[in-house]
């Protein structure tokens, strides 16, 4: 899902067509720019018929580097807005209007009629099979399929969607490879994913975040004060100039350059630039954010909330050993635990199976029982014959079985249980009708590298908290290992939901992944929600952003590329202010040493003359924009520190880089200008 980068003379051609006057508003520091550019243009054309303050080559030297410093900024954010946008021209390729057969009701016999994707609406079944594309965004109500994500994901390796559970989402768009499946569609057309992907990447629709309101008061603010005192300074130059009969009245040509180099243009003309990159980057991770907002939420989030299954385990859990109770051998528990994982269609009872045959190739099923499968109301799977009621699952739930039927368990099988547990294993305790046979213990791996993700995320100063669906001390076990700060086990969706009111009641900033149904009360509250796009439609609906890999270990990615975007503003805003002090030193006393010959002892650079510092402020002013750009686009590096740590570089390099920079600059211009003066 990457397009190519815009080319420059498409780049360039935007920048023009920005020139408007609709455009130019939007951004109030770059608009008193452009209105200067318009002044001194109009200066010229006077001076050109005589009637000037100054001389008609350095006002039109002034105007036409005004128009390049505008120009720059518009090149800026349309370079920004090219990625978004191209990025959104690959999408709309892979948009086509298909045909497809909807369904009377949910059979795969069932009778049928043809419609085009842009007639099927929310709550149609269609059928679709091997070398169809789906029509729409839904759910798989019937049947297991193999989709080609490609065109949505980058990904090509084609992924399993399936009735139930948390991978029945598909995506309009998408090929069906091989079998069929009926599909409930829950968009209509023009409001599918891929519609509101297109939206989300096109960069001249992002809203402007909070900070980022904030920091254009800022600017806006110092403009204005900066207007009001280039305003006041016409009369008091003039008044100057009469009272002590001598010295020049300052040109507003001069006053024009003044202004343009005094108010805060680098991060005026920048700042759209960076939030546009920041959801470009996004884009880049494969996780469409659904507004800026969220992305400078990530950034200032400290607290995460992380499941164990998928993010900081493999996955599945695989069975590693089978563990009998006193008086039964090894060989009577496998053959219980394989009868019992039959009809469990879960990796973990399919692991049972292979860890069966490994051990005791022996084995083999028993034919004429009748299979009991997995229910989450249970929690149990088995099979039931004449004689006999084998049972495998979760140990309070076995436990309660056997009782039921006048058993116990006995002392040494709690205790075994106990020790799976504690290891960070799961215990799975199996049963032949009253009596307990022994424990099968599943495996959790941990992800190679994660406890370093962790410790890197606790350098930056953010909490994690591992959610889990087992017990106390399979949760210790493993948030011990993996090296989180704290763990929630046997998590509901209400749990989950307490448990992010509490840290935000606490006045912090929560972001949390999920794939499932039961996950949307939580992901909706979030601060920062990342749905898997293999999830429920409910998950990508509460979510702000959606992983088009559903890789849950992306939630770290996501937060250094909010820390990033908020970095980069942070230090092009430091580098501007900075930037703008040294600038003073060169324009000020050459503005004004004709009307206070005096000010010529600040000459401090040892410029040529007051028309060529002018000139090479105004040129400095424009180039450093067009320096600046890659940065913008780029983001500052981000390294996982404390925020005083960050604040001590960043002023260090962008408040001192931006204090040198112009005395550098401005000096190197006046040189190449001063034979042309």
């Amino acid at each position: 899902m990457v397009g190519a980068s815009p080319g420059w003379l498409a780049i360039l051609g935007e920048a023009f067509r920005k020139l408007s006057p609709q455009a130019q508003w939007k951004n109030p520091v770059m608009f008193v720019v452009y209105l200067g550019s318009v002044v001194t243009t109009l200066l010229w054309i006077g001076a050109l018929m005589g009637h000037a303050d100054a001389s008609a080559g350095f006002i039109f030297a002034i105007a036409v580097w005004l128009w390049f410093t505008v120009l720059f900024a518009n090149a800026a954010e349309a370079l920004a807005e090219g990625r978004g946008k191209a990025q959104a021209e690959a999408l709309r390729a892979s948009r086509k209007r298909v045909h497809a057969k909807v369904l009377r009701e949910a059979r795969y016999d069932a009778t049928w009629y043809m419609a085009t994707s842009d007639e099927i609406t929310t709550g149609m079944l269609v059928l679709v099979e091997a070398g169809n594309t789906i029509p729409a965004d839904g759910e798989v109500v019937l049947g297991v399929a193999s989709v080609d994500e490609s065109a949505i994901t980058g990904e090509s390796a084609p992924v399993v969607r399936e009735s139930g559970g948390d991978f029945c989402s598909v995506t309009g768009g998408t090929h069906v490879l091989s079998d069929w499946i009926i599909v409930r569609v829950t968009a209509n057309p023009g409001e599918t994913f891929l519609d509101r992907m297109i939206a989300m990447v096109e960069g001249a629709r992002r809203s402007k975040t909070p900070n980022e309101i904030a920091l254009n008061i800022l600017l806006v603010a110092l403009t204005l004060i900066f207007l009001l005192v280039c305003v006041t300074l016409l009369p008091f130059s003039s008044l100057s100039v009469a009272l002590n009969g001598s010295g020049q009245l300052v040109s507003i040509t001069v006053l024009i350059a003044l202004l343009v180099c005094l108010i805060p243009t680098t991060i005026g003309a920048l700042l759209s630039a960076i939030g546009i990159a920041g959801m470009s980057r996004m884009l880049k991770a494969n996780v469409v954010a659904i507004s800026g907002r969220a992305i400078e939420a990530a950034g200032d989030v400290d607290v995460l909330l992380l499941d164990k299954t998928g993010t900081i385990t493999l996955g599945n859990r695989e069975a590693s050993a089978f563990l009998p109770a006193p008086g039964v051998d090894e060989v009577t528990l496998a053959e219980a635990a394989q009868l019992a994982s039959m009809a469990d269609e879960t990796p973990e009872g399919r692991s049972i199976l292979v860890l069966a045959q490994q051990r005791f190739a022996s084995l083999r099923p028993l034919e004429g029982g009748v299979p009991v499968p997995f229910s989450a109301r249970t929690r149990m799977s088995g099979v039931d014959f004449d004689d006999r009621l084998i049972r495998k699952g979760a140990a309070s739930a076995v436990r309660a079985h056997v009782q039921s039927l006048g058993g116990t368990c006995p002392p040494d099988v709690d205790r075994v249980v106990d020790e799976v547990a504690r290891r960070g294993s799961t215990p799975l305790v199996v049963s032949d009708g009253a009596r307990i046979l022994g424990v099968v213990e599943l495996k959790d791996i941990i992800k190679s590298g994660i406890r370093e993700q962790f410790a890197q995320l606790h350098r930056m100063g953010i909490k994690t908290v591992m959610i889990t669906g087992d017990n106390r001390l399979t949760a210790a076990a493993i948030a011990a290992e993996a090296g989180v700060n704290d763990f929630l086990a046997e998590a509901t969706p209400e749990d989950k939901l307490k448990l992010i009111r509490q840290y935000q009641a606490e006045g912090r900033l929560v972001a949390m992944t999920g794939d499932g149904t039961n996950d949307a009360p939580a992901l909706a509250q979030a601060d920062v929600a990342v749905a898997m796009n293999s999830g429920t439609q409910a998950a990508k609906e509460a979510g702000n952003m959606v992983d088009l890999d559903s890789n849950p270990t992306k939630l770290l990615q996501v937060v250094e590329v909010g820390k990033q975007m908020i970095m980069t503003r942070g230090a092009l805003t430091t580098f501007s202010v900075a930037n703008d002090l040294a600038k003073y030193f060169a324009i000020i006393p050459a503005a004004f040493v004709a009307t206070y010959p005096s000010l010529a002892r600040l000459n401090v650079m040892g410029l040529h003359s007051p028309t060529s510092a002018i000139l090479s402020a105004v040129i400095f002013n424009a180039l450093i924009i067009i320096v600046l750009v890659p940065l913008a686009l780029r983001g500052v590096r981000y390294r996982p520190a404390s925020a005083q740590q960050l604040l001590s570089r960043n002023l260090l390099i962008y408040g001192v880089g931006g204090l040198i920079a112009p005395f550098i600059g401005i000096k190197l211009i006046d040189l190449v200008l001063a034979p042309f003066m």
